[in-house]
């Protein structure tokens, strides 16, 4: 019987799904581990089930020193927070959870995209404040999405899906970056580089992976290169988009808008962003809804139970 530790509180079909068959510590505060407890989860454990924010990096793997720890089942598609180069080199695998965020996640961009375009927050905030008093012809006039230009950067499983419910959904144009040729089942056509979807697009979505290589692929370039009144969506990872440029980008009236549910050092939102009516702030809500979580949950227990038992990694990394 392995040990394995669960880094945050789960569903408990996923506790379950593990303790049936392992001995399962389930640590219980939502915050992520911190410099000791990393350490002791390389240190004190066959196999541990992390998420967003608990950083092992090479440091942390380095300080280890006799690494117990076998496989990093991280709960979540994205991984930034792992050095995976690092996990390798001492003998520590890891695995994901691919394909079950990905309606999920989408569902949020179309949420961001239409609350940014037709100014749902700043009107919900404007009720509930007291200050509505009646309709009128010209009241918190905003975009209409229907057959605008969708750009999408980075076509991957949920650049696709978000594609597609805008495509199909609002009739939208649909351009696209991607680092390498990508054939789609829906009508869209594909760029050279990030400022041409930029300059041409109604409504911009980042969807890239987190990591080294997109670390501020996202800054002043590409939104001074944006058309004026356009919005900008980000549902990747926080750090993609320099936020001060953006910020700045806003403050001048460079595009309309923006929706964001990731920011580049949460959970701390800057004061600027959150000053904002044409802003739309969501707190990393995602994969928020309960049957993904379970499904995100599920995968990773699945990808532990199969290492220990096999040795086989289900979604190596």
């Amino acid at each position: 019987m392995a040990e394995i530790l669960i880094t945050r509180p789960l569903p408990d079909a996923v506790v379950a799904r593990l303790s049936d068959r392992h001995d399962v510590t389930l640590r219980e505060t939502s915050d992520p581990l911190d410099a000791d407890e990393l350490i002791t989860a390389l240190t004190s454990f066959d196999a541990v089930l992390p998420t967003l924010g608990d950083a092992f990096s090479a440091e942390v793997f380095e300080a280890a020193g006799d690494i117990r720890c076998k496989l990093l089942a991280n709960f979540g598609v994205g991984y930034n927070h792992i050095d995976a180069a690092a996990a390798k080199e001492h003998g520590v695998a890891v695995t994901n959870t691919p394909g079950t965020v990905t309606d999920a996640t989408a569902d949020i961009a179309l949420t961001l995209i239409l609350m940014t375009a037709r100014r749902a927050g700043e009107g919900e905030r404007f009720v509930r404040a007291g200050k509505w008093v009646g309709w009128n012809p010209m009241q918190m006039l905003g975009m209409h999405v229907t057959g605008k230009t969708l750009g999408i950067i980075g076509m991957g499983r949920i650049g696709q899906a978000i594609a597609k419910r805008c495509h199909y959904g609002f009739d939208m144009n649909v351009i696209f970056y991607n680092r390498s040729p990508k054939r789609c089942d829906f009508p869209a056509r594909q760029y050279e580089s990030i400022g041409d979807v930029a300059a041409l697009a109604d409504i911009l979505v980042v969807a890239v992976p987190g990591g080294p290589e997109t670390h501020h692929l996202i800054g002043r370039e590409v939104f001074a290169q944006m058309p004026d009144g356009a919005i900008f969506v980000n549902i990747s990872r926080g750090d993609v988009v320099d936020e001060p440029a953006l910020i700045a980008a806003l403050e001048a009236g460079d595009i309309r808008g923006a929706g964001l549910d990731v920011y580049e050092n949460e959970p701390h939102v800057p004061e600027a962003l959150r000053a904002m009516e044409n802003v739309t702030l969501l707190p990393h809500l995602g994969t928020a809804a309960l049957e993904v979580r379970e499904a995100m949950g599920l995968m990773a227990a699945d990808n532990i139970l199969s290492f220990l038992d096999t040795g086989e990694l289900l979604n190596p990394v």
